[in-house]
C-alpha cells in the first residue's frame, strides 16, 4: 500500500531520500540496507581489536568510499555506510556516529575525536508529518584537515571549511569557513587561523 503523502509519485523511498526530499524511513528496502550496516559495523567493532586485516574488509564493504591509512575506531554506528566519503589519512576515534540518510563527505587529513555526530537527517515542523513518519535529509561536508573535538555533533546540511577546528562538544548548526577556530552551543567563530 502506497502511502497517501506520495500519491501519483513512482518513486521509490531510496530515491526521493537520495534527492533530499520526504520518504518513509520504515520502508522495507531501506531497512533491509539499514541493517545490513548496523551488522557490518558491528562486525567491524568485533573484529578490529584482534584482527585488522579482517576488520578493514568489512569496513570497505560498509564505507562507501574509503580512502587510504584510514582508521576509524570503534564503535561505529552509521545509518546506511555507502553515502559516506572518507579521505586518506583521516583518523577517527571512537564512537563515531555518521547518520548517512543524505551524503556525509569527509576530506583527507580528517581528526574527528570520541563521541562526534554527523546528522543528515531532519524532521518535518509539521506535527502530523512526523507522526506519519515523514523525514528528510541534508548533506554534511568536512573539508580536509580539519579537526573536530570530542562530542561535537554537526547538524544537516552543514560545510566545514579546510584547515578549520571546532571545539569539544560544540554543536555546528551552520556552514564554518575555512581557516577559523569555533566553539560553543551553537558553534561561533572565536580566532582566525
Amino acid at each position: 500500500m502506497t502511502h497517501p503523502y506520495f500519491a501519483g509519485d513512482p518513486r521509490t523511498m531510496r530515491e526521493r531520500m537520495e534527492s533530499g526530499e520526504l520518504y518513509l524511513a520504515e520502508d522495507a528496502e531501506l531497512a533491509r540496507e539499514s541493517q545490513r550496516a548496523i551488522t557490518l559495523a558491528h562486525r567491524y567493532g568485533q573484529l578490529w581489536p584482534e584482527d585488522r586485516d579482517g576488520a578493514e574488509e568489512i569496513l570497505g564493504e560498509l564505507i562507501g568510499s574509503l580512502g587510504e591509512d584510514v582508521e576509524i575506531r570503534p564503535p561505529l554506528f552509521v545509518d546506511y555506510g555507502q553515502y559516506i566519503t572518507i579521505g586518506p589519512g583521516t583518523f577517527i576515534n571512537h564512537n563515531f556516529t555518521a547518520l548517512d540518510v543524505a551524503a556525509i563527505t569527509i576530506g583527507a587529513d580528517v581528526m574527528i575525536g570520541p563521541g562526534v555526530q554527523l546528522l543528515t537527517p531532519t524532521h518535518p515542523l509539521e506535527p502530523w508529518l512526523r507522526r506519519d513518519k515523514l523525514e528528510a535529509a541534508k548533506p554534511i561536508t568536512i573539508a580536509d584537515n580539519v579537526w573536530l573535538g570530542g562530542g561535537v555533533i554537526v547538524l544537516p546540511g552543514v560545510s566545514i571549511g579546510e584547515n578549520t577546528v571546532v571545539g569539544a562538544g560544540s554543536v555546528v548548526t551552520k556552514d564554518l569557513p575555512a581557516n577559523v577556530v569555533a566553539v560553543g552551543n551553537p558553534a561561533r567563530i572565536t580566532k582566525s587561523l
